[in-house]
């Protein structure tokens, strides 16, 4: 077989397992003589490269090779590209070229000039779909991979970077549990996943939580949901345990359902005003005497924020890069293009990239239910928190609620 020229980037936010993609697709290439370039910036490299007029010399600088460097000393040829965070080609998470025929113009013309065989692009549901229609317009030979800690790309069961993002959550939950138990404290731990509960569902059951708010399930913090996180931590109360762990995804949406900056502290502040509420208009009603124990209970906020995104990858994102990595390799031996690598059912696999593009953009379209992929309101782990106890934004029925019509706020 004759060598191909590959070409590889990373776009996007960065996220745990990016590089153990790049390194299985580099060693993949090298065993069958191919040579593989790596683009900086994502698409920006391709502009680059257009906009620069890169010669012929500085085009063959951006081949990588199997160690990528070399490290000095008894560890020189160390294989230790896999088990770094972030891109080491770095990435981009803005702009979209189509906005800017310039812009898409100079990409289109920097792929030509590299002179590629197919192109692998690792992203999640956003950037999928921009490379996807410039790999249209520019008939590229397409293989994509999804990456994203949201782990809300279709079809895929599992995303790289998400299983390392469950386990910096429930590791920040394990720690934080003790921290809350010393002071008698309500801890609030806001995550990402943008407009998925993935990450908050995952990371909250494996870390003990108390509550867990997603957009699926809880699309805004109304009177009712505000009840339910008062009852069930007022209940903890009850019981003489005076701590209690609450994970809120950034998807959920205040009381008028829009969006807030931080919605973990929206959050402490709508449970105080509301508890103070309940135990001020309804002393003497039996089923709301309870909430008298919460009203001054401290409560604190985390945002987990980056460290989501930072961390090394865990084994198995290290394993389902290289999966995917290889697998991308062998759909460009084959002649398959146009293809997202994916893990369905305990193996990789391939669905056609079309049709999940599609999906994507449906979503993406749809303001009530943007997310491509979200929590299913059937999912086995929605069931199993419900078994544990953990309350999930469900109208409380064991208490009677305070009769408020929704233009009412307990703040007035």
């Amino acid at each position: 077989m004759s060598s191909k020229r590959i070409g590889i980037l990373t776009s996007g936010g960065d996220c745990p397992g990016l590089n153990a993609v790049i390194h299985a697709v580099v060693k993949a290439a090298e065993s069958k003589d191919w040579s593989v370039y790596g683009l900086p910036y994502g698409t920006d490299g391709l502009k680059d490269i257009a906009q620069k007029n890169y010669s012929p010399e500085q085009l063959e600088k951006l081949k990588l090779t199997e160690q990528c460097y070399q490290l000095p000393g008894k560890i020189r040829g160390l294989d230790v590209l896999q088990f770094f965070s972030g891109s080491v080609l770095g990435s981009i998470s803005k702009g979209d070229p189509d906005k800017d025929p310039k812009v898409k113009a100079a990409i289109l013309k920097g792929y030509e000039m590299l002179n590629l065989d197919a192109l692998i692009a690792i992203g999640g549901d956003g950037s999928l779909k921009i490379i996807y229609d410039l790999a249209e317009e520019g008939r590229w030979h397409l293989i994509a991979i999804p990456k994203t800690i949201d782990n809300d790309v279709p079809v895929t069961e599992f995303c790289v970077g998400f299983t390392t993002a469950v386990e910096v959550v429930t590791q920040a939950l394990y720690d934080l549990t003790f921290t809350a138990a010393s002071h008698d404290r309500i801890i609030i731990v806001e995550v990402m996943g943008r407009d998925a509960g993935h990450l908050a569902l995952h990371g909250g059951i494996a870390g003990g939580a108390d509550i867990i708010l997603i957009p699926e399930l809880t699309p805004h913090l109304s009177l009712d949901v505000l009840h339910g996180c008062c009852e069930k931590l007022s209940k903890l109360q009850g019981c003489d345990r005076h701590f209690g762990l609450v994970v809120i995804a950034e998807g959920v949406k205040n009381q008028d359902n829009k969006k807030e900056n931080h919605i973990g502290d929206y959050l402490k502040r709508e449970i105080q005003e509301y508890s103070r509420f309940l135990d001020h208009e309804n002393h003497d009603h039996e089923n709301h005497k309870a909430f008298g124990l919460l009203k001054d209970i401290d409560m604190r906020v985390t945002v987990l924020g980056h460290l989501q995104r930072s961390h090394p990858p865990v084994a198995w994102d290290r394993l389902l890069a290289t999966a995917f990595g290889v697998e991308a390799i062998k759909l460009i031996e084959q002649g398959q293009y146009d293809k997202l690598v994916v893990w369905k059912k305990g193996k990789v696999d391939i669905e056609p990239l079309y049709d999940v593009i599609q999906t994507i953009k449906k979503s993406h379209e749809d303001e009530k239910h943007p997310c491509p992929s979200p929590v299913q309101k059937d999912d086995c782990l929605v069931d199993t928190a419900r078994s544990l106890g953990i309350y999930l934004g469900d109208r409380p029925e064991s208490m009677g609620r305070v009769k408020l019509d929704s233009s009412c706020s307990c703040r007035t």
